[in-house]
């Protein structure tokens, strides 16, 4: 068995506010997460496969199909 491990960079913005609340009380709970602007944060994503190396090509999976199906369902879905 071998594991092959894929590492991703991406950043994702949110805000927290609450709009029945004043900008005073988002601001208490929320902290920067209410900004007005958004709040944005750096991720690191580490995917793991394992399997048995293909005989032919010695690959547990290409790694190139691989990041692609974590840009698919990943960060196209989360990075701004």
């Amino acid at each position: 068995m071998v594991y092959l491990t894929r590492l991703e960079h991406f950043n994702a913005a949110h805000k927290l506010y609450n709009p029945d609340w004043s900008s005073e009380r988002n601001d208490e709970v929320f902290g920067l997460c209410a900004n007005e602007n958004w709040h944005g944060h750096n991720f690191e994503l580490y995917v793991t496969v394992n399997g048995v190396p293909n005989a032919d090509t010695c690959f547990v999976m290409d790694v190139k199909k691989l990041s692609k199906i974590i840009i698919d369902h990943v960060t196209e879905k989360l990075d701004h």
